[in-house]
C-alpha cells in the first residue's frame, strides 16, 4: 500500500518537509516513489504537483493525517470535487 506522506528535509532547527508518495513499509527517510510536494512550516509556504497526487489518489493511495491537512489547507480537495461533478 502506498500512502502520501512527509519526509524530513533541512538542518536542526530549521525542517522543510518534501510530501512523497512512499511505501507503508518504509520508514520516514526511507526510497520514495516519488517526490509530489513540498511543505515549509517555518515560512508556511506549500508547492503541490497535482497532477502527480492525483495519479497516485486514483490508485488508492491514503495520506496521512498531516498532508491532508496541508491538501486541505491548498483548497486541494475542493478543486477535486470541481472536477468530479
Amino acid at each position: 500500500m502506498v500512502k502520501l506522506r512527509l519526509k524530513r528535509c533541512g538542518r536542526k532547527q530549521q525542517a522543510v518537509y518534501r510530501i512523497v508518495a512512499i511505501d507503508v513499509r518504509s520508514r520516514r527517510e526511507g526510497r520514495d516513489l516519488q517526490k509530489v510536494g513540498f511543505y515549509d512550516p517555518i515560512k508556511n509556504q506549500t508547492c503541490l504537483n497535482v497532477p502527480a497526487i492525483l495519479y497516485f489518489l486514483e490508485k488508492g493511495a491514503q495520506p496521512t493525517r498531516t498532508v491532508y491537512d496541508i491538501l486541505s489547507k491548498a483548497e486541494f480537495f475542493k478543486d477535486k470535487e470541481r472536477t468530479l461533478s
